[in-house]
């Protein structure tokens, strides 16, 4: 008997699918391959164009070794472009004197000629769309023939060191003078003990310092202007067989985010029964005349209860109390108790959440802050109203919910934000900041700062032009960013006032002190609040003046403030021990 057997759908496909594995296998060995051939083409042609380069520069006479706008000057380009091959290469040519330790350094030169000789560096750049930038370089000197000459000028010499004043190596450092002749502009970069030096600067001042490196802040000199009469640091000054040093400090930059909301606020839902619009559900009870009370007429029923309308406020941030007033004759009684929405269904909140809460409550207010906003992000009030006596019933005659909102996002606030660092003054002797910008949040209420330099910085507001004071700022203005970080801040708006205040308390190391009580007081004025979670209160609506502060937090020693002026949006510390 003769068997057929026929290949099914599943082996085709597995049979398939081991050849698209081979295939894949060998078309990425064969692209790896191309692109190991394309790069080492373009090595060698790199390497090339370096070494045509050096051996023209080292046929050429000792004096004529000099780039163009270099220190010393000279006809050979710093930067050029050159096709080979197909390839696109940047080639880059520095020359610049040498001191040669072998006779002895600068001021212990055996000699007194610290010019000993040019050192060359060329080097070659090229694109790769895999692995980037790449780049050879070729290093050599030149010595003069015969005995050394003394070259005219002095010595520039650039440290860059981070902000723990580490040094910063592969800094680009570009020197520019223009009033030199011929001009200087020369780009050169440190060497791994973040320095770079160049002997045989033309006498002159005016020169022009910039250092910066990727991902790092920049750092310069700055000339002299009606806008900024008297800068630091200022452009630098060479003179004759003498060192001008600097040092400039530059580091990875960091990110500022900053995000602006109304200030979290008190507020109370009430209702005073004068009819049932906020009332959910009544059983045997009556609203009218301004309270709800067991439904008549004599006699009374034994028992009724009212259920408020349910409260879920948005940006909910704390429940804190509910209250009621009521009127209970002799023989009556009402009590309270606090539900919430489970399922559509009003449910008692648990003991657990709100202790007493299913015997319920007859002494207000009750406190309700223990009571988890995200567990019960809307509540309601219940009233079971009683009497053994059916000529009498009780009644409610108001009853409220304080709760805190907030904070929601307030968009489009404009602030300015300053750094701490300087690079000048005006003529009036003020500060001229280096990081001095207006900016604004967007309409979610957040800007993000993505290239910021380790500085100090405050955040201000023109509390006239936005219609806002700042109320709170967690953690309090200014704030230190470091390098390499990530800093959020937040800060909460008030309405403007023409004259405020606000108050943070700290303990000896600086840290926020919550619950502190504050007392701002003059004549004619004395108000008291508690600090926030941020260590904060503000006192707004004041008059210019001078006022005294109380300050006191438990475990601390109070402490007493006098003479703090107030004019426009105003700040105080106070510092406990």
């Amino acid at each position: 008997m003769n068997s057929m057997r026929g290949a099914s759908l599943i082996d085709t496909i597995v049979g398939i699918a081991l050849m698209l594995l081979i295939f894949m296998g060998v078309y990425a060995a064969f692209q790896l391959s191309i692109d190991l051939v394309s790069n080492n083409k373009a090595r060698i042609g790199a390497t090339a164009l370096a070494q045509e380069q050096m051996e023209y520069i080292r046929s050429l006479p000792y004096e004529s070794m000099a780039v163009v706008g270099g220190i010393p000057a000279g006809s050979i380009p710093q930067t050029e472009t050159v096709a080979l091959n197909g390839v696109n290469y940047t080639r880059r040519t520095l020359i610049r004197y040498f001191d040669d330790p072998k006779d002895g350094l600068g001021g212990v030169d055996t000699n007194g000629n610290i010019a000993d000789s040019k050192e060359i560096k060329v080097e070659t750049s090229w694109t790769n769309l895999k692995t980037g930038t790449r780049t050879i370089a070729l290093v050599s000197r030149a010595s003069p023939v015969g005995v050394e000459q003394s070259v005219p000028g002095g010595t520039i010499a650039i440290a860059v060191v981070n902000a723990d004043s580490q040094p910063v190596p592969s800094a680009q450092v570009r020197i520019v003078n223009a009033s030199t002749s011929p001009a200087v502009d020369i780009t050169s970069y440190t060497d791994v003990d973040g320095t770079t030096v160049f002997i045989g600067a033309p006498a002159a001042s005016g020169y022009q310092i910039a250092v910066s490196k990727s991902g790092y802040n920049s750092a310069q000199t700055y000339p002299a202007s009606g806008q900024n009469p008297n800068p630091n640091p200022g452009n630098l000054t060479v003179s004759n067989n003498q060192t001008t040093s600097a040092t400039f400090s530059i580091d990875l930059v960091a990110q500022k985010t900053v995000r602006t909301y109304k200030a979290i606020e008190t507020l109370t839902w009430e209702d005073l029964f004068s009819d049932s619009s906020k009332t959910a559900t009544t059983t045997n009870v009556t609203i009218s005349g301004g309270d709800a009370h067991l439904t008549g007429p004599v006699p009374y029923p034994a028992s009724g209860e009212v259920q408020s309308n349910d409260l879920a406020p948005t940006y909910l941030y704390t429940w804190k109390t509910a209250r009621w007033t009521d009127t209970k004759p002799a023989s009556t009684s009402v009590a309270y108790s606090v539900y919430y929405l489970s399922a559509g269904s009003p449910t008692l909140i648990p003991d657990a959440a709100l202790p007493g809460n299913s015997t319920g409550f007859t002494a207000s207010p009750l406190n309700l802050s223990g009571i988890s906003t995200t567990t019960y992000p809307s509540i309601r009030l219940r009233a079971v109203l009683s009497t053994t006596d059916t000529s009498a019933t009780p009644s409610v005659d108001s009853w409220d919910i304080v709760y805190d909102r907030g904070p929601e996002p307030l968009g489009n606030i404009q602030f300015t934000m300053s750094g701490n660092k300087m690079i000048g003054s005006d003529g009036s002797g003020n500060p001229i900041y280096k990081y001095d910008q207006t900016s604004a949040s967007d309409v979610g209420g957040s800007v993000m700062f993505s290239s910021l330099e380790n500085d100090t910085y405050t955040i201000t507001v023109n509390g006239t032009g936005i219609g806002y004071d700042i109320a709170e700022s967690c953690q309090p203005q200014p704030r230190a960013l470091a390098p390499n970080s990530n800093m959020t801040t937040l800060l909460y708006f008030t309405p403007h006032t023409a004259n405020s205040l606000l108050v943070d308390v700290r303990d000896a190391g600086g840290a926020m002190i919550p619950d502190a009580t504050i007392r701002v007081y003059k004549t004619g004025y004395d108000t008291t609040k508690t600090s926030s979670s941020c260590g904060q209160a503000f006192f707004s609506g004041l008059s210019a003046d001078t006022y005294s502060i109380d300050v006191s937090a438990s475990g601390y020693a109070p402490q007493t403030i006098t003479n703090v002026n107030v004019s426009g949006a105003s700040r105080s510390s106070a510092i406990l021990n």
